[in-house]
């Protein structure tokens, strides 16, 4: 019996999405689901959900949770990780509350900025555990990263891993029919092409019968920036730039210097921006779990639709051969011309039998290339700072941040990074 492994199960909403389409898909009903949680309580909510969702569904997949990692990866085809070291509480509460007494606000912490750079720096070592389970386990397996910070993990995999990886995010499949729907347009027949690095991908085209939609696109959005919505920084950045982004606007909002500002704090308000959003989206999903655990972990009739997760799109195209397009997060072999090539980039890619394919995409726009580049400076000197486990390169992530620096000294910046250090304690390795 052919294996999907799940590492961070205890995600039940998360699992129910990827497995549940997994056991809807006809050429996965031979294999097993292995579960794996560190959290024993929540792999057990989740492999009750699941055998649930087996018995309404009638699926011939297996459902097996392990407490043991290893063996849980032990033989696997395809690993899928959904992990999330430190939670919420304490280490999102640390990523946000410290650069707040330095004054720097932050709305989700999770990609780059002082949170991203510190979320890395604890996953970082989490994953490298993985890829040795894997080498020695299941090395021909693929690996799926679901985890944020994308760019950077998913480099870390393939570059220091030697783990066959892709990074998938819902941003590139949800960023047309979203914009569309806000300008009230019709996505039917609508063509597009999208590149970038993860959370700052381009719109590059979007046709529909050959015509460019771009212009009115941009006439509708000038139309509605007149009131507030939620999307205001990304049509900003548009407006400036020329192209749509495929992540949102409040975590766009800290990718760029020009928007969450002490001197200019009227900017909050005229781009909507919501400061600390995501401890405010922590602290909301634990009180709805209670409710949720009832309708998911002991609902005997429990429903599922296949939905638009690329997970099981991507099992089913290896597993048949009949091919299927994602926007993947791989390594830059020369895909993306104008962007370094040690970099982890978001290009559409072609899965079948032989496995992830990228597509070569050429030069970005030279203004969509610089705003990738800041970005990336940061995730690479985060991952040097992880794999020589030396401090000076996480000052230097930190440093080259554009949120981080265009707000904070260089001593404010070095101190702050080393409160982070210390509050951390043993969430972190030892840096030297």
């Amino acid at each position: 019996m052919s294996k999907i492994t799940f590492l961070g199960a205890g995600s039940t909403v998360f699992a129910k999405n990827v497995l549940g389409d997994c056991m809807l898909t006809e050429s996965l009903q031979q294999f097993e689901l292995a579960l794996f949680d560190i959290d024993p309580e929540r792999l057990k909510d989740s492999e009750n959900m699941l055998n649930n969702l087996k018995q309404s569904t009638g699926s011939g997949c297996r459902i097996t949770a392990y407490s043991d990692r290893k063996e849980a990866l032990r033989g696997a085809k395809y690993v899928v990780n959904a992990i999330q070291v430190g939670g919420y509480d304490p280490c999102t509460i640390t990523d946000f509350e410290i650069p707040k007494k330095y004054g720097l606000r932050q709305t989700i912490g999770d990609t780059i900025g002082i949170g991203g750079i510190f979320r890395n720096l604890r996953t970082i070592p989490v994953m490298l555990d993985f890829a040795q389970d894997i080498q020695e386990v299941c090395p021909d397996a693929w690996f799926l990263n679901y985890t944020n910070p994308m760019a950077v993990l998913t480099n870390v995999m393939n570059t220091h891993g030697g783990v066959k990886t892709v990074g998938l995010c819902h941003s590139v499949q949800a960023c047309m029919p979203h914009l569309f729907k806000q300008l009230e347009m019709d996505a039917t027949g609508v063509q597009t092409k999208i590149a970038g690095i993860n959370h700052m991908a381009w719109l590059l085209e979007c046709t529909k019968d050959g015509i460019d939609l771009y212009p009115e696109i941009k006439r509708r959005a000038k139309e509605k920036q007149q009131e507030k919505h939620h999307d205001m920084v990304r049509f900003e950045l548009m407006f400036r730039f020329g192209y749509y982004v495929t992540e949102s606007s409040e975590h766009n909002a800290e990718y760029h210097p020009y928007f969450i500002k002490r001197n200019y704090p009227e900017l909050i308000d005229r781009f909507n921006i919501p400061l600390d959003e995501y401890p405010r989206r922590c602290v909301n999903q634990i009180q709805r779990w209670q409710t949720m655990r009832e309708e998911l972990v002991n609902n005997r009739n429990l429903e599922h639709h296949r939905s638009n997760e690329y997970a099981s799109y991507i099992f089913e195209a290896m597993e048949t051969n009949r091919p299927f397009k994602i926007g993947g997060n791989v390594m830059n072999t020369g895909l993306i011309t104008n962007l370094p090539q040690e970099a982890c980039v978001e290009v559409p890619c072609l899965v079948d039998s032989t496995g992830v394919t990228p597509t070569y995409v050429g030069d970005l726009p030279p203004q969509l290339a610089a705003l990738n580049r800041t970005n990336i400076n940061t995730q690479l000197l985060t991952i040097e700072a992880a794999i020589t486990r030396k401090k000076e390169h996480i000052y230097h992530a930190a440093l080259l941040d554009p949120h981080t620096s265009a707000e904070l000294s260089i001593d404010d910046i070095v101190a702050l990074c080393d409160d982070l250090i210390e509050a951390h304690g043993d969430w972190l390795p030892k840096f030297h």
